[in-house]
């Protein structure tokens, strides 16, 4: 039977006619090695079952069983060979094309940016990184830096962390006597990163004096120290950072436009993990495995379990990444001495999100209700829920939606067609408040998905 078909579980008594368990076992798992295989054995035998599970079976259950007793042995091995193949998987991805310099990432929106720094990396152009709090903007940063074949080192420097008195010292240095305090001359951080790259993150916080000043230096690439009027020459590479939003400070005034536009030569934006769900259980096993190394003793092959990557994967993470790295250590430092990371070892207001992602419970009457009504408008509800958080952009929605554009057209097609949204173009403006809003003829949308289409 082996022969003719792989199968996904073996249970076999270790006393057989013609042929002993323990042979039905070795020849399961010379085919498959991914066979599970399930001994069952008497009392008297309880030797040979301890030796077969030596030999690769999965577990063995002792005679007389309960029915529900085999089942639970049976189920129990078989998500234990599926976490061992996901583990497997997640490793392979690490490894592999998804990592870029330490950043990691299976989603289409990581892919995307791993393309787009793989292209510009090599380059010497000024790049402007945004994204929110928490999203990797100096890992990418560095990324870019090591990509980049420059010689010279990466200096990294927060502008909201440093007085603004003090913060044009910092840029650029100063010489004795400059300023109180100013007892020697000292090297600014551009002059260190002379050859290399210097990271200004929270550049929105620079003040408009300063913000003249760092113009010029990524105009002429030279600049002065403070206190001395010698002109220092540098060849360096200028990465900005900011989670503000730049385009409304340059409009509000409290930005210099053509510092933003200096800036801004090449945007890279990265998404928050709200937007990368898929990204999760590969970043926890990332987390999970440096974890693992840097334990003393080290405990490798830690793993999460299902029921707590169902939490992780449910949560919507404000604080983003960095968040989820500091849960998953929080869970990994009360796990001692464990393989695998259960739920309770999260914090509570992640094991509640669960919970709080779970759609509610359609209602079924006892008179029963329309099945295909009633799932054509769960889909119109979302498709247009979608459409009303990315301003009818089409592409952005079925990102939401994890769905392909062509297939959200479609979608968008047939529920027209059955009458459920207005058609494009049909007049909705006969005074009913519940009218439809035509999901292809919003005018958001059309500009969005030109732009989109683009």
């Amino acid at each position: 039977m082996l022969d003719a078909f792989a199968y996904d579980v073996v249970v076999t008594d270790l006393r057989l006619p013609g042929m002993d368990g323990r042979e039905v076992l070795e020849r399961g798992l010379e085919r498959y090695p991914d066979l599970v295989v399930v001994v069952v054995t008497a009392f008297g035998t309880m030797k040979d079952a301890v030796e077969a599970i030596r030999r690769g079976a999965a577990d063995f259950i002792a005679k007389p069983f309960q029915f529900e007793e085999l089942l639970h042995v049976i189920r129990t091995s078989l998500e234990r060979r599926q976490l061992t193949r996901e583990n497997a998987w997640l490793r392979s991805q690490l490894e592999g094309r998804y990592s870029f310099a330490g950043l990691v990432g299976r989603s289409e929106a990581m892919r995307d940016l791993i393309a787009l720094l793989e292209t510009v990396s090599p380059s010497n152009s000024t790049i402007l990184i945004t994204g929110e709090t928490g999203t990797g903007k100096e890992l990418v940063a560095r990324a870019i830096h090591r990509n980049s074949g420059r010689t010279g080192r990466f200096v990294a420097l927060n502008c909201s962390a440093i007085p603004e008195t003090l913060l044009e010292a910092e840029l650029f240095g100063h010489v004795r006597g400059a300023f109180t305090g100013a007892v020697g001359n000292r090297v600014g951080r551009f002059e260190l990163a002379h050859r290399g790259t210097v990271l200004l993150d929270e550049i929105g916080t620079m003040s408009p004096p300063l913000q003249a000043k760092l113009l010029r230096v990524l105009q002429e690439r030279e600049f002065e120290r403070v206190g001395d009027s010698q002109p220092v020459k540098v060849d360096v590479r200028v990465i900005a950072a900011t989670n503000s939003d730049l385009e409304r400070m340059v409009r509000d005034g409290t930005f210099r436009e053509d510092l933003y536009y200096r800036l801004n030569v090449i945007p890279v934006r990265l998404p928050p993990l709200r937007e990368r769900r898929d990204d999760v259980p590969l970043l926890v096993q990332h987390f999970l495995e440096r974890l693992g190394r840097e334990h003393v003793p080290p405990r490798p092959g830690v793993t999460m379990s299902q029921e707590a990557m169902r939490c992780l994967m449910a949560c919507a993470w404000p604080g983003n990444v960095r968040q989820l790295e500091n849960v998953v250590e929080r869970a990994f430092a009360l796990s001692p001495g464990r393989q695998q990371v259960e739920a309770s070892a999260l914090p509570a207001e992640i094991q509640q999100s669960k919970a709080a992602s779970e759609p509610p419970a359609i209602p079924l009457p006892d008179d029963g209700i329309d099945f295909e009504q009633t799932i054509a408008g769960a889909e119109r509800d979302l498709i247009r829920r979608a459409l009303e958080r990315t301003a009818g952009n089409k592409r952005r929605a079925a990102d939401l939606l994890r769905l392909k554009r062509t297939t959200l057209v479609e979608k968008i097609k047939r529920l027209e067609l059955r009458g459920l949204v207005a058609p494009a173009g049909a007049d909705t403006s006969n005074g009913d408040a519940n009218a439809e809003i035509p999901l292809l003829d919003h005018p958001a949308g059309r500009r969005a998905d030109r732009v989109s289409r683009t």
